[in-house]
Order: structure tokens, then sequence, then C-alpha cells
């Protein structure tokens, strides 16, 4: 790896993609190794990683580069089809806006998805997919939440929420509403949050929620990617795992970070992960949510360091 330059480039750019603008920020010396980070949802954005690890990243020798896709977040004034297709291209004018030829994915729950999607079209582009409280289905995520959601209304004598459990198991699984309830139930059940923060996190949180910027957007989300991306892709019943070991077998090796306190994933979930990418791909840690970089920041950066170098 170069060297870690003293001075730390932050470049801003607001890239033209395709005749519309998309937000898009750098940190660090271009002539490091990359790492493109793909924010969660669909309609989210990348404010919490840019606002947290970013720049403490790209002092430790990466180019990080961050953006906010059509339609979602700071890009919301660029019209978005809300396909893959489109998305893919977007990232291709990124990679072709900073020069780049190959990088790295950091895949934060749904950009795990459209990271496998980039690479499966693209692997020649990517040296290699990290997942980060990623899905390798989201159908199994799903009766993970109902599954643990009623282990603590049955605990609670909750019978309200067990009844709409039990209205939630008779719909049509492969629906939005579906995959919206039971996210909500989610959210309900603190299944993004571990139970104790570490000194770290708590510190790491306090800044964000310092930062008026970063407040505006790190809680906000917007129905149109969600819905556009079930019309057009039907990503709730997306499943990676054959992708994943097609992609491992053309030289596109998967890294995988998750939280044992990650209530949208059992611990199954995460062994069939390491089945996948091997055992010595994937880091499983304690006291850790879903936002793993702000959770156990350090050792997400120094496991980052170890496989990326």
């Amino acid at each position: 790896m170069k060297k870690t330059t003293l001075v730390v480039i932050f470049t801003f750019v607001l890239a033209i993609l395709n005749g519309q603008e998309l937000y898009t920020k750098s940190y660090g010396d271009p002539d490091n190794i990359p790492l493109i980070y793909l924010h969660g949802g669909p309609g989210y954005n990348s404010v919490n990683f840019e606002a947290s690890t970013a720049e403490r990243l790209s002092k430790e020798g990466y180019f990080v580069i961050v953006y906010d896709r059509r339609g979602e977040g700071r890009s919301v004034a660029a019209p978005a089809k809300f396909n893959f297709e489109e998305s893919i291209n977007d990232l291709v004018n990124i990679y072709k806006a900073f020069n780049l030829t190959k990088a790295n994915l950091i895949g934060h729950s749904f950009g795990g998805i459209l990271a496998t999607k980039f690479a499966e079209a693209h692997p020649e582009k990517v040296n290699s997919v990290l997942f980060v409280g990623a899905p390798v289905s989201l159908q199994e995520s799903f009766k993970n939440i109902i599954k643990r959601s009623r282990e603590i209304y049955t605990e609670k004598g909750d019978s309200l929420n067990l009844y709409y459990l039990a209205m939630l198991g008779a719909m049509d699984k492969s629906s939005l509403e579906y995959s919206s309830y039971c996210f909500a139930h989610a959210m309900q059940n603190g299944f993004y949050s571990p139970k104790e923060l570490s000194d770290e996190a708590k510190s790491i949180y306090a800044s964000m929620g310092n930062d008026s910027n970063v407040v505006k957007y790190v809680s906000q989300m917007t129905y149109e990617g969600p819905k556009g991306f079930w019309k057009n892709e039907k990503y709730t019943s997306i499943e990676l795992a054959e992708s994943m070991k097609d992609l491992i077998m053309k030289g596109v090796p998967f890294y995988g970070m998750y939280g044992k306190e990650d209530g949208l994933y059992s611990p199954n979930q995460v062994a069939e992960f390491e089945l996948i990418a091997g055992e010595k791909h994937l880091k499983y840690y304690d006291n850790c949510s879903h936002s793993v970089f702000v959770d156990q920041q350090s050792a997400f950066i120094a496991d980052l360091k170890a496989w990326i170098h």
C-alpha cells in the first residue's frame, strides 16, 4: 500500500451523470486504494458513513468515494427510474469521473445487493465486494424479523402486536407491503441498534447529532426508492448466493462484516455468508448492530485494512 500522505485531500463533486447532478464526495489521495461506499435503502443516503468513517479511512491510506443514488438523499432532484441498469450506469460514470479502472465496493445493507449486481455486470471493474450488514436473502431476513419480534411480543404479553404479526404472516411475501411492515417491526423492536454503545460509538453518534447537516439526512427515508426498486426489480425477493459463488469463481472476493445484535440477520444467515465467502472473509462483532462502521469503528477499519491492501 502506498504510504498515507500527511495532507488529506477533500474533493467535493456534483458529478454530471447522464445529464443530471448526483451528490458525490471523495476523501484522500486519488493515488491510494479506491473504496466506493454504496448506501442502504432503497430511499436512504450515505450521510452516516460519510460523517462517521470516510475521512478516517482516507487517513489510513484509502481514496474513499461516497455518493447518494439517483432520486435518493442529496441526489433527490435527479430524476430516477429506480432500476439496476440505471444504478449500474451511474456507478460506471462515477468510475469515469474519478479516473478509476478498478475499485473495492463497500455495500451497506441494500448497497450490498447493488454492489453484487454491479460486479456481475462489470467484474473487471471490481477488486472486491465488502458486505456490511448486507443480505444474501432479504426473505430470510424477514423471517428472522418476524421470529424475533414474536419472541419479544410473547414475552411482553403484547397481544395486539402478535395479532399484527399473524396478519403479516398471511400476506403475500413478495409484496412491498410485507417488507415494509417487517422493517417497521424491526425498527420498533430496536433491531438496528446495539443494547449498549461502546464509548467510541457514543462519541461518534454524539458528534453526528451535533451536526445539523447530518441530522437533516441521517433519519431521512424516501418512499419513491423502495417503491421503484420493488416495482422494477422485485428487490425484496432477490437471492444472491449463486451470484456470489459465480463472482468468487471469477476472482472477485467477498468479505462480510455483521453485528451480533443486528436483528435483521440470524446466526444461520451469517453462517451462510461464511460458507459462501470463506471463514477468513467474515467478521462477526459483539456489541454491534446494523451500522458496523459506527458501532465498532476501530475494528471495522482494522479488519478492512487486513483484507484490502
